[in-house]
């Protein structure tokens, strides 16, 4: 029997996947449980405008990153910290800190989504990258100065 795979089903198939599987194992555990369809040339039509809406949605999700990225990539955050001797930082800045003074300025970012590559403990800019989508990336400039 032909189905349709809706949800990733660990070695026999992934979702949006067609694959041919034998009629008891569709019927009384794919069927049965949600993770599949049987294939029909309805379903088969269903999935096509399903995948074509969802990759439309992607490149606008795509565009708005992109649009993001450019704004981004214009401004710079800038941390106040207090320093010891010789201007040395006590601490240092945070995905959390950087995440929380996006939100003040109007960008919703997760700090997950904010990777620093070396720790921004010292004075100076550093270029700290921002995850806004799996294929865009944008960089932002954290200047750290002293109170």
């Amino acid at each position: 029997m032909k189905v349709i795979f809706l949800k990733d089903v660990k070695g026999q198939g992934k979702k949006d996947e067609i694959k041919e599987v034998k009629d008891g194992y569709a019927e009384n555990f794919l069927i049965k449980n949600g993770y599949a369809i049987k294939y029909t040339s309805r379903s088969s039509e269903i999935l096509d405008n399903q995948i074509k809406l969802r990759e439309e949605n992607e490149e606008k999700l795509i565009k708005e990153c992109e649009k993001i990225k450019k704004e981004l990539e214009n401004k710079e955050i800038v941390f106040k910290v207090k320093t010891g001797k010789e201007d040395k930082v006590f601490g240092s800045i945070s995905s959390k800190q950087i995440s929380d003074e996006l939100n003040k300025i109007g960008y919703k970012i997760d700090k997950k989504k904010i990777i620093i590559n070396n720790q921004i403990n010292t004075l100076g800019t550093t270029i700290v990258d921002l995850l806004l989508h799996q294929k865009v990336v944008a960089k932002l400039k954290v200047r750290v100065i002293k109170e």
